[in-house]
């Protein structure tokens, strides 16, 4: 079974690469930007971007200097569990494509605030999210034509372009998971 990472291995990594690619660690940088006279994220962010630092590796240093937001804290079953809190009735089917993603090979499992990402060592490869009271998405990059369900989503730029709007857990059937298997091998 795979394990559900949660924030905290998203934390972990980015500052490993912040130390990999600078050589310090958040913490000695953000001891560097307070004695800089850094006192807010925009002044940070200004700062860091002069270093050469953007993306997750300023993320390090911002959360290292102004905290880190309390939904990193929490764990994996506090993050589902909050995502199905007023929403009971979806949460069977959440759990079969859960189930699905743990016993499948080359499947990782990251807990979000308001979504599951399903990734391959590659990328990402589908999003499990309750988009409302009455329907558990599954949205997913490629068309998958054999799939009656699947219907396109207008996100401009969003490479997942296609969701399965799921209402009932029965509906969670080979022909799903298949498309979700489909989905995986597409982005090994």
């Amino acid at each position: 079974m795979s394990e559900i990472k949660t924030w905290r291995s998203m934390v972990d990594s980015s500052a490993e690469r912040l130390s990999r690619t600078t050589g310090r660690s958040a913490p000695v940088w953000a001891g560097e930007a307070r004695n800089a006279g850094i006192t807010t994220r925009e002044s940070l962010s200004l700062w860091l971007n002069d270093q050469g630092i953007t993306g997750y590796n300023l993320m390090s240093i911002d959360w290292e200097m102004f905290g880190y937001p309390e939904f990193f804290q929490k764990s994996a079953e506090e993050l589902f569990e909050a995502q199905y809190a007023d929403r009971l009735a979806l949460r069977p089917i959440a759990d079969r494509l859960l189930l699905w993603a743990q016993s499948a090979e080359h499947v990782e499992i990251q807990m979000r605030k308001t979504y599951v990402s399903l990734q391959t060592p590659r990328r990402k490869f589908a999003q499990v999210a309750p988009t409302n009271k009455t329907t558990v998405d599954v949205f997913v990059r490629v068309d998958l034509a054999d799939v009656a369900a699947l219907e396109p989503v207008r996100n401009a730029g969003d490479p997942f372009a296609w969701r399965l709007r799921l209402r009932e857990p029965a509906e969670v059937d080979d022909a799903v998971l298949d498309a979700l298997t489909t989905a995986r091998e597409d982005s090994l």
